[in-house]
C-alpha cells in the first residue's frame, strides 16, 4: 500500500455526520466516489463536492419544516445521491430509514407507517404508483422526492431537481450526542412483520472503527458498492468506514452488469453476501465440465497448490515442492480468474450468511483471500471477522476489538458491547426477549469456539428440524451442500415431526435441458414431477452432495417446483433469505404427496 492509514477515531467524529465533516476537512479535493451518471459514463466526486451537494439538500430538508428526531426514508440504489441524502439528514438530527427497491409495496407500506416517516426518496415518480392498493396506509407520508423525472398525479410527489436550491449555505450539524437515534433499520424477518432495528451513531461509529483494526484500508483503496445500502453491512463497511478510512467508492450499475464494472473499476476490496461468490463459483464449475479433462485437472491443481501455499502462509501446513509450479499456474490459470474481477482485489469480505467450505478453498487457492465474518443488524453489524494474518475459511474469526463474545446455553452466541443496538422502535417486549437477564444480546445462532478464540456458526436455534426419531437436523448446512450443484438453484429441506427428510427443489432450466438431453429425460424442469427416471435422477444428485452427513440426514423424496422463489412472489426476503413458512404455505399438496403413506 503506497499511503499510510488516515482512520477519523470515534472520539474525533462523535456522530455519523461529524464523520463526513472531519473527512470533508481533511481529503477536500481528493475523489470521494465514482457513480454511473447518465448519460456522461463515470464521474468522479471529491469529497468537497459531496459537501457542496449536502448543503443544497439539507436547505430544502429545512424548508420542509422537518425537526430533529423526524424520520425520512430512502429508497434509492446506491449511489452518490444515497450518500448526500443520509447525511444531509443526519447532518439536521434526522432519523434515516433505508428501504430496499426490491422489496414489495405492502412490507415497504408496514415499514413506512410504523416508522412514521414524513418524507420519501425514491428512484422515479412511477414507482409510487406501485403502492396505489396500499395507499390509505400513507397518509404520513407529507413529501415523495423522485431522482429522476417522470409523471405522477399526487401532489406529494416532487422532482428532486425541481426541489432542490440552487445554492446553499455552510452544513449543519445540529446533534453533537453520539448516542442519540440515527438510523432504523428494519430487519427483513423470515416470518411476522419486520422489526425497525433502532441503532444510534455511536453504535455504527464504533462498529466500523473496530472493523478497520482488523484490516488496513487507506485512502488508495477502491471498493465496488454492489450490495444494497439498506444492508446493514454495506452501510457500516460500505459507508461508514471508507468515509473513516478516505477510501474511495464506486457505485455499481447492476448485478448484471458487475463483471464489467468490475473490469472497469478495478476494485482493491469487495464486501458482499455469498450468493455472488456462488454465482462465480458456479460459473467457473460450468465452463470446466463444458471443457477438456486437462484444464480442469490444470485448474484443480492450481487452486490444490494454491489452497497449500495458503495454509503453509498460515503456519498450518509444511512447505511443499508443488510451491515451485505456482508461477505457472499463476500465470495459466489464477490470473485469469483474478482478472475477472478487476485484477486488483488485495482482498473481499463475505459476511450475511455462511460460505461454503468449496467456494472459499477455490477463491483462496487462487490467491484472493476471502475474509469471512459474521453479524446482523442488531450488532451494526459485525460481531467478527478473520484477519489476513489469521484467516480461517470456515470460521467467523474473532471478535472485533471492544466486542464480547459468550456461548451461552444451548450454545447460543451471545454479544455485548457498543455495537449491540437500542432496541427494537416501538417493540419493548420482542427488545426484551433479545437479551439474556444479564444484557447479553442473543444472536438466535448456536456457535463453538476453539482454543485460539476463533469462533465456528454451527447451526440456528430455531431451524433446527427435529424429526420424529428424535434426530436434530440443521438444514441450512445441507442446503448450502446441495446447491454447491449447480444444477439446483434453491433447496430447501423439510422433515420436522416426519420419518424422513423431504426436499423443495428449483433447478437451473438451462442445465437441466443440457443433461435430459444426453440421458434422455423430460427436457422441461416442470415435467421433472410425472417422469420417474428423471425424479430417481435428481434425488441422486442430491444424495451425492450430501453423503457426508450422517445416515439419519438422508433425503427420501423430493419435488421440483416449476417457479423459482423470489421476492416479488413473497418467498424470500429483500436479503434473499428464505419464508420458510410461505414457502410451505404455497406447496402443501407437493409436500404432503411426498410423505403420502407414512
Amino acid at each position: 500500500m503506497a499511503e499510510k492509514v488516515d482512520v477519523i477515531a470515534p472520539e474525533t467524529a462523535i456522530t455519523l455526520d461529524g464523520l463526513f465533516q472531519e473527512r470533508v476537512r481533511r481529503s477536500a479535493s481528493r475523489v470521494a466516489y465514482k457513480n454511473f451518471d447518465e448519460p456522461g459514463g463515470w464521474q468522479d466526486y471529491t469529497w468537497s463536492d459531496v459537501e457542496k451537494l449536502v448543503a443544497r439538500w439539507q436547505a430544502a430538508l429545512e424548508a420542509e419544516g422537518l425537526q430533529p428526531g423526524d424520520r425520512v426514508a430512502i429508497m434509492l440504489r446506491n449511489s452518490v445521491n444515497w450518500i448526500v441524502f443520509d447525511q444531509a439528514a443526519l447532518g439536521l438530527g434526522l432519523v434515516t430509514v433505508p428501504v430496499y427497491t426490491s422489496d414489495r409495496p405492502e412490507n415497504i407500506a408496514y415499514i413506512l407507517c410504523d416508522a412514521g416517516a414524513k418524507l420519501l426518496l425514491l428512484e422515479e415518480p412511477e414507482q409510487w404508483d406501485t403502492f396505489a392498493e396500499v395507499r390509505s396506509q400513507l397518509g404520513g407520508v407529507q413529501r415523495v422526492l423522485s431522482v429522476k423525472t417522470g409523471s405522477c398525479s399526487d401532489s406529494r410527489v416532487k422532482n428532486v431537481r425541481d426541489w432542490l436550491p440552487a445554492t446553499a449555505s455552510a452544513v449543519r450539524h445540529v446533534n453533537r450526542d453520539a448516542t442519540k437515534l440515527a438510523s432504523i433499520i428494519y430487519t427483513s424477518g423470515t416470518t411476522g412483520k419486520p422489526k425497525g432495528v433502532m441503532l444510534s451513531h455511536r453504535n455504527m461509529l464504533e462498529n466500523a472503527y473496530a472493523s478497520l483494526q482488523c484490516f488496513d484500508v487507506v485512502p488508495d483503496d477502491l471498493f465496488l458498492s454492489f450490495l444494497p445500502l439498506s444492508h446493514t453491512l454495506e452501510r457500516t463497511a460500505g459507508c461508514y468506514l471508507t468515509m473513516m478510512a478516505g477510501a474511495r467508492v464506486a457505485f455499481a450499475r447492476s448485478i448484471g452488469q458487475l463483471g464489467e464494472d468490475l473490469a472497469t473499476i478495478q476494485p482493491t476490496i469487495m464486501i458482499s453476501v455469498p450468493r455472488i461468490y456462488e454465482r462465480v463459483y458456479g460459473g467457473i464449475k460450468t465452463k470446466l465440465a463444458e471443457g477438456p479433462s486437462f484444464r480442469r485437472k490444470l485448474f484443480e491443481c492450481a487452486v490444490n497448490v494454491g489452497w497449500a501455499r495458503f495454509e503453509h502462509s498460515q503456519g498450518r501446513g509444511p512447505w511443499k515442492w508443488s510451491f515451485l509450479l505456482w508461477p505457472l499456474l499463476e500465470k495459466l490459470v489464477a490470473r485469469k480468474v483474478m482478472t475477472r474481477l478487476g485484477g486488483r482485489l488485495r482482498a473481499a469480505v463475505s459476511g450475511g450468511a455462511a460460505l461454503a467450505p468449496e467456494i472459499a478453498r477455490l477463491f483462496v487457492g487462487l490467491g484472493l483471500p476471502i475474509l469471512q465474518g459474521y453479524g446482523l443488524t442488531e450488532t451494526s453489524p459485525v460481531v467478527s471477522t478473520n484477519r489476513l494474518e489469521d484467516n480461517i475459511p470456515a470460521s467467523i474469526g474473532k471478535p472485533v476489538p471492544g466486542v464480547q463474545v459468550k456461548i451461552g446455553e444451548r450454545d447460543a452466541l451471545l454479544v455485548k458491547g457498543p455495537n449491540v443496538m437500542l432496541g427494537y422502535w416501538n417493540l419493548p417486549e420482542p427488545t426484551k426477549a433479545m437479551f439474556t437477564a444479564d444484557g447479553w444480546l442473543n444472536t438466535g445462532d448456536t456457535a463453538r469456539m476453539d482454543a485460539q478464540g476463533h469462533l465456528f456458526i454451527t447451526g440456528r436455534l430455531k431451524e433446527i428440524i427435529v424429526m420424529s426419531n428424535g434426530e436434530k437436523i440443521p438444514p441450512v448446512d445441507m442446503e448450502a451442500a446441495i446447491l454447491q450443484d449447480n444444477l439446483f438453484e434453491q433447496v430447501m429441506i423439510m422433515g420436522e415431526g416426519r420419518p424422513y427428510l423431504t426436499a423443495f427443489l428449483v433447478i437451473n432450466a438451462d442445465q437441466w435441458s443440457k443433461l435430459a438431453a444426453q440421458d434422455s429425460l423430460s427436457s422441461k424442469t416442470g415435467d421433472i414431477a410425472q417422469d420417474a427416471k428423471a425424479q430417481k435422477y435428481v434425488l441422486e444428485r442430491v444424495q451425492k452432495q450430501i453423503k457426508s452427513f450422517p445416515g439419519y440426514a438422508k433425503i427420501h423424496r423430493v419435488a421440483v417446483l416449476p417457479e423459482p422463489w423470489t421476492i416479488e412472489n413473497g418467498m424470500l426476503t429483500p436479503t434473499m433469505k428464505l419464508k420458510r413458512s410461505k414457502v410451505m404455505e404455497a406447496h402443501k399438496r407437493e409436500f404432503e404427496d411426498m410423505y403420502a403413506g407414512h
